[in-house]
């Protein structure tokens, strides 16, 4: 039997997700090392979700 899924977790908007890279990055001073770029990357991976996840909405609805 194939494992089951992960439950899958409301997706924030783009604009937000958008907002708290551009924060990070502002805090970070314009360089990301460490734990400030594993976060970056998690931000990005999740604004592609959002992006992606929006686009679908709109093509839905026209």
């Amino acid at each position: 039997m194939p494992p089951s899924p992960p439950p899958r977790t409301p997706v924030r908007p783009a604009d937000v997700v958008n907002e708290e890279i551009r924060a990070l990055v502002v805090k970070a001073g314009g360089w990301l090392y460490g734990e400030t770029r594993q976060r970056y990357e998690v931000l990005v991976e999740e604004w592609t979700v959002a992006v992606a996840a929006e686009r679908c909405e709109v093509v839905e609805a026209a």
